[in-house]
This record gives structure tokens, C-alpha cells and sequence, in this order.
């Protein structure tokens, strides 16, 4: 009875073993499989980032959990602007999540960069954008994209393209590069995971974004073809304050 007992943890421990071997060698494959099919559609230098009519930033918070300001938010802004100023893309679609009245995502996007000099004419807001996926998805079924340039940093990036050439659209990507932080290690170890959880979503759990909507086409004006300057969405006029400390969230 001892020995048949030992030879029953023993099985068990070697298939244990052998069960978290596979799932470290799926895990490592995911990531490379990832990493290996997107790198040709990544560019490191705005100047080299292919031109688009549209560019989607990805939302984050303006500040850091230790209440800082977001470098990550700042390196996107800049991007953005730049590409805007130098004709690189003709419109921004400003993808982030509002889950509540108190954190707005696309909200503080759309006042840094009118304080960069982007016109309203040429932001759209998403205010549904929770997540990499749901603002890749409803780019394509609620904004009508196809084609785009994807405006984040270069460790989301692999995750972000390889979404939307799954999803069907043909998508590149340009890296907001910018100072490394105190969670950049945590944020790059979740990318590790969260790669591997995006195959699982596409290829096996069929994972639908949380809100879809209408259809509503991006209609591309050119700088000054609105009279009113302040960008309005169902009536509401755009709060130009600039963002305080309580918008404390990331959300890559």
C-alpha cells in the first residue's frame, strides 16, 4: 500500500510537471508567434511610419498609480501630433475606455492634443475603447475602418497589429517611444500574458467586444471646416480642463 502510494504521487507529480512544461513552452510560442508575424508592420521612427488617412491612439490614464505624470500618455500624444502636423495621417480616432463619468479616457486625448495645436476636425472619440481588442473591433464595425496607423508603445504594439490584421484590417503600427517608468517591467510581463490570452481570444473563445453600437462612418474635414471649435458628441461639448491626479488608471 506505501509503495502503491508512492508510485500515485510520483505519476502525479511527473504529470504535473509535464503539464506545466507545455504551458510554459505554449506560453513562450505565443509570444513568438506574436512577436515574429507583426515585426514587419512596426516602425520605431515617426518619419518612417507609413502614411494613413486614419491613425487610432490607444487610451491610457494621464496619470500613474503613484500620481505622476503618465509618460506613456505624454509619448502617445506627441506621436500623434506629429504624425498629424506633418500630414502623416489626416484624422485621429481616440479609442479609450469611459466606463464611469469620473475617468475619460478619449476625453483627456482630445484636450491634449487641441492644446497641441490638432484640430477638432480631425478627432473622433471612442468612448468604448476598454480594451486593445474592443477598440480594434469596433475600429472596424462601428468606425468603418479597414485600414490604419496604430499610435502606442513599442511593447503593445506586436499585440495591437496582430489583432487588427486578424480582425481582417490592414493595420501598422508606429511606436510612441518615451521614458521608461517604475511599472514598465509589470506592464511588459503583463504583455507577456496578455499576447497569449489575445490568440486564445480570436482563435478559441470567439471573445465579442462589450459594446459595438451603430455604424458611424469617420467623415474625414479638413482643418477649419467647422465653425464651432469645440468638438461635440450627443451635445456635449468637450471639457478643456486639463486632467487631474483622480484620473489614476492605467489601461493599455
Amino acid at each position: 500500500m506505501h509503495n502503491f502510494l508512492l508510485r500515485w504521487i510520483k505519476r502525479l507529480l511527473m504529470s504535473l510537471g509535464a503539464l506545466l512544461l507545455l504551458a510554459t513552452l505554449l506560453f513562450i510560442a505565443g509570444n513568438l508567434w506574436v512577436l515574429a508575424t507583426t515585426a514587419a508592420y512596426i516602425e520605431q521612427e515617426p518619419q518612417q511610419c507609413r502614411p494613413d488617412e486614419i491613425g487610432i491612439v490607444f487610451g491610457t490614464s494621464h496619470w500613474t498609480r503613484s500620481g505622476v505624470r503618465n509618460p506613456h500618455f505624454h509619448a502617445r500624444m506627441r506621436t500623434a501630433a506629429t504624425l498629424i502636423n506633418k500630414a502623416q495621417v489626416q484624422h485621429l480616432l481616440l479609442s479609450g475606455d469611459n466606463r464611469t463619468q469620473a475617468y475619460n479616457e478619449p476625453r483627456a486625448m482630445w484636450r491634449e492634443l487641441y492644446r497641441r495645436g490638432v484640430a477638432p476636425e480631425q478627432l473622433t472619440m471612442d468612448f468604448a475603447g476598454f480594451s486593445t481588442y474592443d477598440t480594434l473591433a469596433r475600429a472596424r464595425d462601428v468606425f468603418q475602418l479597414d485600414q490604419a496607423l496604430l499610435i502606442t508603445q513599442s511593447w503593445h504594439l506586436p499585440r495591437a497589429v496582430y489583432i487588427g490584421r486578424a480582425l481582417g484590417m490592414d493595420v501598422t503600427g508606429c511606436v510612441a517611444d518615451d521614458q521608461a517608468i517604475g511599472v514598465e517591467r509589470g506592464l511588459k510581463l503583463r504583455e507577456w500574458a496578455a499576447r497569449v490570452g489575445t490568440l486564445g481570444d480570436l482563435y478559441i473563445w470567439g471573445r465579442e467586444p462589450y459594446f459595438l453600437g451603430a455604424p458611424e462612418p469617420i467623415a474625414l474635414r479638413r482643418p477649419g471646416e467647422r465653425q464651432d471649435p469645440v468638438e461635440l458628441l450627443e451635445g456635449r461639448p468637450v471639457d478643456l480642463r486639463m486632467p487631474t491626479p483622480d484620473d489614476r488608471f492605467t489601461n493599455p
